[in-house]
């Protein structure tokens, strides 16, 4: 027992030496990428260590994180999780991973929210437009997600319900897929994670109508709540966080979570969290895992109203 007790010290203090996978389970060009590469790049800084974006998309975002729940917990593998890992607790039957009991919370990194955008021939300037539209056009109009269940699915969803629309949902593995078929006009309408949505927003690719969050964000401030434009109640938030695999040594936990902090509170990182609509966070492990424990019941409920419950995986 003295020997482990000298051992995990020690392997924390010579920690890390060598390279860091950071897998993320999601396309590249998706929001949950684009900050993981931000935070990975200030983090390899920082540590003296390369630290490796390794994008795993598919099966709603269960493949990368029955991947990283596999892993060794020696810290050189790391988890990105996202609000597709507690909306998938109640969505899917016979997960080959436990979102709680295979992964130690390392850092709350980022949170943000969705935006409601259009291809820029859909002839709608607002949310009520789009409504409007859609009523009359029951199926008509297509959104694209960055996969079935996942938070930009519920969020589409969430909204159908409380407009009394019917818009057909068409699932991708990613955000960044989805994309690229709404700039090219193939679907209509997406719920992006903003971090996603802002570059093309910007170049006037796609059109924005609303944020989905309860007020609106710095990163556009014109832009509206989709509850003050049209739905009241409406609200739908994420969070990216870094996960280690259970049985992670404490020490190297620690260490991990030290450097993180760190890294998402340098003034670069937040600037560039901010310009992507991303709120920096950087908590401790306990906040974080209290964090992931409250939005399981808050995603179960949307995935109730979905009708989604239950779905082999």
């Amino acid at each position: 027992m003295a020997v482990l007790a000298i051992a995990a010290p020690a392997a924390a203090q010579q920690y890390p030496a060598r390279t860091i996978r950071l897998i993320v389970a999601s396309s590249p060009g998706s929001g949950v990428d684009i900050v993981s590469r931000i935070m990975a790049q200030r983090l390899s800084a920082g540590i003296g260590q390369q630290v490796i974006v390794d994008n795993r998309a598919g099966a709603g975002a269960n493949l990368g994180a029955e991947i990283a729940a596999k892993a060794p917990g020696d810290g050189y593998t790391l988890f990105m999780g996202t609000p597709a890992h507690a909306i998938n607790v109640s969505m899917y039957s016979g997960l080959n991973y436990d979102i709680l009991r295979d992964f130690a919370p390392v850092s709350l990194v980022s949170t943000g929210q969705y935006v409601v955008i259009v291809h820029p021939s859909v002839p709608v300037q607002s949310v009520k437009a789009l409504i409007a539209l859609a009523k009359a056009n029951p199926g008509a109009l297509a959104f694209g997600s960055a996969g079935p269940g996942n938070s930009t699915h519920l969020a589409g969803e969430l909204f159908n319900s409380m407009a009394g629309i019917r818009m057909l949902h068409v699932p991708y593995k990613g955000s960044g897929p989805g994309l690229i078929d709404l700039m090219s006009g193939q679907i209509q309408v997406m719920f992006a994670n903003i971090t996603a949505g802002l570059p093309h927003i910007r170049t006037h690719r796609v059109r924005a109508l609303a944020v989905t969050g309860p007020k609106r964000t710095p990163q556009a401030p014109d832009l509206p709540t989709v509850a003050e434009a049209a739905l009241p109640g409406y609200a739908v938030t994420s969070y990216f966080g870094v996960l280690a695999p259970t049985g992670t040594p404490a020490a190297i936990i620690a260490k991990l979570n030290a450097d993180i902090v760190k890294a998402v509170h340098a003034a670069d990182v937040q600037a560039s969290l901010a310009a992507e609509g991303a709120e920096a966070i950087g908590s401790s492990p306990e906040e974080f895992a209290a964090y992931i424990r409250a939005e399981i019941p808050r995603w179960a409920l949307a995935v109730k109203t979905a009708g989604l419950q239950g779905q082999a995986r």
